[in-house]
């Protein structure tokens, strides 16, 4: 039977240059300090935790904003509007074995990182997958569930307007030559290894880890890294902190409401 995975990134392939393709642009090399330059809500989110004992401001940047560098998106958390479409998507300069699309300082921020990793002896990387828009998220949704029914696929992928995939701060990445890809078994990989004690540096977090899906609703995934920005991803690794929903006091997102 066809890897529902390897046929929602195929999809991508087909689907997601036609719908950013105009905001393309070649990508901006990191800046020096390594802090974003995302343009973002600088509204406190009225649900953002209060500044850390440290000093970090947790409620520097809207975690509601769909435009924000630190938006929190889950089963819990839809996007506002749904069908949000980032306005700074480029194509991001690296291998990748379907179209590498993110904003643009993410796509910097991944350059670095892949970089480094090949220069500290991870290995190569690719993107495997990275900004999907809604109408391409309806489709893997959909195909999920006619491969494995609705309940599986809830455990396996996001309903549309509920991906981190459609901010355009997600990627899933895989090592090269192509192995482990979207699969558990990444994570023992020099490239996973790597990736997990290294990401934050370059302003990336492990988004589901392997003990909390009861808190971010999603199984073990090693390839899935989110781009949150350099200050906020030091103060979750400097903390010892590995999701979002708990560094920010949101409630467990196991499941949907319906």
């Amino acid at each position: 039977m066809p890897n529902p995975r390897r046929t929602a990134c195929a999809l991508v392939l087909a689907l997601v240059v036609v719908g950013s393709s105009a905001a393309c642009a070649p990508a901006r090399s990191p800046i020096a300090d390594g802090t974003p330059t995302t343009t973002a809500s600088a509204t406190p989110s009225a649900s953002a935790a209060p500044a850390s004992p440290g000093g970090f401001d947790r409620a520097a940047f809207s975690i509601d904003d769909p435009a924000s560098v630190w938006v929190v998106v889950n089963k819990l958390r839809p996007l506002n509007p749904i069908s949000y479409a980032p306005k700074d998507l480029v194509t991001v300069p690296v291998a990748h074995d379907n179209p590498a699309v993110m904003r643009r300082d993410a796509s910097a921020a991944l350059v670095a990182m892949f970089a480094a990793g090949a220069a500290e002896g991870a290995g190569a990387m690719q993107v495997q997958s990275s900004y999907r828009s809604y109408p391409v998220q309806v489709q893997v949704y959909n195909g999920w569930v006619s491969s494995l029914g609705k309940t599986q696929a809830d455990k396996q992928s996001a309903r549309p307007g509920y991906s981190e995939h459609q901010t355009g701060l997600a990627v899933d990445i895989s090592p090269v030559p192509l192995t482990c890809s979207l699969a558990a078994c990444f994570g023992t990989t020099p490239q996973g290894e790597w990736l997990a004690a290294n990401a934050w540096r370059f302003g990336y977090l492990l988004r589901y880890p392997a003990d909390k899906t009861a808190i971010t609703g999603y199984e073990y995934e090693p390839w899935h890294f989110r781009f949150i920005g350099v200050p906020l991803a030091t103060e979750l690794h400097t903390e010892g902190v590995e999701t979002l929903e708990e560094f920010f006091g949101l409630p467990p997102a196991p499941d949907y409401l319906r």
